[in-house]
């Protein structure tokens, strides 16, 4: 049994039976081999992935937030595009280095707790239950309770495609009634293994608070430096293209365009060919007190469209506008346009060359977004690659967008919904989330003058000691005594259980 949990919350003693359930699942899902875990994941997969466009418009529905249609495609690439871009066998079959004369035998985690955002609710769930269930955990998830009911709705359905396809009944499992407190004694139960969280602040500091291991991320806040040898064109169709993605809910969509004042001119009228408006200094005043009331972001915008962002306060524009874009003079912690932004709106400062721009950068990390992510539009290497050692954050995108780039949807980063934001950031995970972060792995290692072992067609799942010869005496009658055959028959009964 686990821990009795310390906060005895509504829904704590069925916590406490979910996570026993869960810790059996494990461990039998533990001994499966290759093609027992792929059949699984395929199958949960294939469930995942006919099911994307119905609960991307769920998921709207419940929470006001997002792009139906963007959210499909996210849903699509958490399911089958994580299935083809990882493959089940490196977290399952030993891994074998003869060089080294090191052989590597991975073990899972055993009961992931997943918590989920109400942002990226059914891409998070597709994603974090596929990948426990690559490396052979078991994951109990537990939904932001803004999408409570589409999330449970998913999960059941991976769920049930996960034990008809031949997994241990419960190694899938949902929260179907999240509270804080009840939450939080979950994160503090020693029935969790490993405590994987995306969403704010503070429910990443409080699973790094549980005693648990966890593994969190960080705001964003994404600088984009637009610098004088860009294709300016592109860059501004990238730019509307990730802000109107989702309507910016993605924590990797930029939040200031910081542009060299020789192309800004250039970079402002292309934005206004790809659906953004510039708003004047009257206008990006009323965007300051309408989406930062009292200097703080406004939650009930996010993840609102243009249209409805203008509407709130009070700007008219032009109609089908994707993304506002509010130009300022400082990046300065005073100034709320230079906050993280989870609605399409685009902070815009002008600086004189490219390296003034890389100041701004870090400026505007140092307020907030520290470790997430950056974008540069530049042809430059030199800049380019300026730009990446000075930025203090773990992925920039190069000439790409921000939300589809640095989530690994339009870039070959690992493709993820959870970013870790490292050591800058104050995060335990240095990078986008994989497959090998729930895995861990037990390292044989030869003595370097040791003469190495024939490891070839041997695997951890299915392995066993050769047994011990059992020499039976035969009778001097020539005919088997009772005692005798008992004795064989337990002998044989010990090779089997053995196996």
């Amino acid at each position: 049994m686990t821990a009795l949990l310390e906060t005895e919350a509504p829904g704590t003693a069925r916590a406490r039976m979910m996570l026993d359930r869960a810790r059996w699942a494990a461990t039998a899902f533990a001994a499966f081999d290759r093609d027992r875990t792929e059949r699984v994941v395929a199958a949960v997969a294939e469930a995942a992935y006919q099911s994307a466009e119905r609960f991307a418009i769920a998921a709207v529905e419940e929470t006001g937030m997002g792009v139906a249609e963007h959210k499909r495609r996210k849903n699509e690439a958490c399911s089958r595009g994580i299935v083809e871009r990882y493959a089940v066998g490196d977290y399952v079959d030993a891994q074998v280095d003869a060089d080294a004369k090191i052989v590597s035998v991975p073990k899972p985690a055993g009961v992931v707790l997943a918590l989920t955002p109400s942002t990226n609710p059914i891409a998070t769930v597709y994603f974090k239950v596929l990948l426990a269930l690559i490396t052979r955990n078991a994951v109990v998830v537990s939904p932001h309770p803004l999408a409570r009911e589409t999330s449970v709705a998913a999960v059941r359905v991976l769920a049930h495609a996960a034990v008809e396809a031949g997994a241990p009944d419960g190694c899938l499992q949902v929260v179907e009634e999240p509270t804080i407190p009840l939450i939080e004694a979950l994160m503090a139960d020693r029935g969790v293994d490993v405590i994987v969280a995306t969403g704010g602040t503070a429910v990443v500091r409080a699973a790094y608070r549980s005693g648990n291991p966890a593994l969190g991320v960080g705001p964003g806040n994404v600088p984009a430096l637009v610098d004088a040898t860009a294709d300016v064109a592109r860059a501004a169709a990238c730019l509307a293209d990730s802000k109107a993605f989702d309507n910016s809910i993605l924590c990797t969509n930029e939040s200031v365009a910081i542009v060299e004042e020789r192309v800004a001119d250039a970079f402002e009228r292309e934005l206004g060919r790809n659906g953004a408006h510039v708003l004047s200094e009257e206008e990006a005043q009323r965007a300051r007190e309408a989406f930062y009331p009292d200097g703080r972001i406004d939650t009930k915008l996010a993840g609102k469209d243009a249209m409805a962002l203008a509407a709130a306060a009070g700007i008219k524009v032009p109609a089908k506008t994707r993304v506002l874009v509010a130009p300022f003079p400082l990046i300065v912690p005073e100034e709320p346009l230079a906050l993280e932004k989870l609605f399409p709106l685009l902070g815009l400062v002008r600086v004189p060359d490219a390296a003034r721009g890389i100041d701004a950068a870090r400026a505007l990390l140092r307020i907030g977004g520290a470790g997430h992510s950056a974008v540069i539009h530049s042809s430059d290497p030199r800049t380019i690659l300026a730009y990446g050692a000075a930025v203090r954050v773990l992925r920039v995108a190069v000439n790409a967008p921000g939300s589809q780039g640095s989530s690994g949807l339009d870039t070959n980063l690992a493709p993820t919904m959870t970013v870790g934001t490292g050591f800058f950031g104050r995060s335990a995970l240095t990078e986008n989330l994989e497959p090998r972060h729930l895995t861990q792995w037990t390292r044989l290692a030869y003595g370097t003058e040791e003469p190495f072992g024939e490891f070839d067609g041997l695997q951890p799942w299915s392995v066993r000691p050769e047994p011990a010869p059992v020499s039976v005496p035969a009778p001097a009658t020539g005919n088997l005594s009772r005692d005798d055959l008992r004795a064989m028959i337990l002998d044989e009964l010990r090779e089997l259980v053995g196996r």
